[in-house]
């Protein structure tokens, strides 16, 4: 083999190498450039579920502020028509009570009613001996009507009892009217046993505040309509 052969076929060898060399770069570009663009769209992805995960914890979180809002806002509103119907509620039974001061200005009838709450009361203790409390301004009136009572009991088939009248402890005077935070009491009795055990509150005050209670109900479905 001359030098010209050995010359061409090393200039083969070189252009095969060289063409080899080509062709694994750019395999490796093109797998660098591959590898590149993967890496790149994952990062890309877990950007993207990064930013909707934040939006959806940002979304849950106003959602939850709105609630709790609209829940503060509800109870508000609900605790405000709660308070206008107190108010109307004890309005009314502030009305009704000073309806009932006037009952004792009528004696002629204020003299029937005592003695029909005498009555009631010795049926409701049944007691063959009673303490009678009164305002002390309603004690004569009371002594005017006791015997009486004590016949309309007996007549219904009771043993006429004793009654004694507490000279030591009266029921609170009439309201004074105003802004007066005193005890007081619009009329009426109270009767107990003797050893105090058995009560009958019947006062027109008392009386005001089991009616009240009874009619409750039907007053609070009115107010709401």
């Amino acid at each position: 083999m001359n030098d010209a052969d050995v010359s061409k076929q090393i200039q083969q060898m070189v252009r095969f190498i060289r063409q080899e060399a080509e062709e694994k770069a750019n395999e490796i570009s093109v797998s660098a450039e591959e590898e590149f663009n993967i890496e790149k769209l994952q990062i890309a992805e877990a950007e993207k579920k990064k930013i909707r995960q934040d939006y959806e914890r940002k979304a849950k979180q106003v959602e939850v502020k709105r609630k709790i809002e609209y829940s503060m806002q509800l109870n508000a509103s609900r605790i405000k028509v709660l308070q206008a119907q107190d108010d109307i509620l004890t309005s009314m039974k502030e009305s009704a009570g000073k309806e009932l001061v006037r009952v004792s200005e009528d004696k002629k009838a204020y003299k029937k009613l005592m003695k029909d709450l005498i009555v009631q009361s010795l049926i409701r203790l049944k007691e063959p001996a009673v303490l009678l409390r009164c305002r002390e301004v309603d004690r004569k009136l009371v002594e005017s009507v006791l015997e009486e009572a004590k016949k309309i009991y007996a007549d219904k088939g009771f043993a006429p009892p004793k009654i004694t009248i507490d000279d030591r402890v009266y029921l609170p005077p009439p309201p004074k009217g105003g802004d007066s935070h005193e005890p007081f009491c619009s009329g009426g009795v109270v009767l107990a046993s003797q050893d105090g055990k058995i009560v009958s509150e019947n006062t027109l005050d008392a009386r005001l505040d089991v009616v009240f209670r009874q009619k409750l109900p039907q007053i609070r479905k009115h107010l709401l309509g």
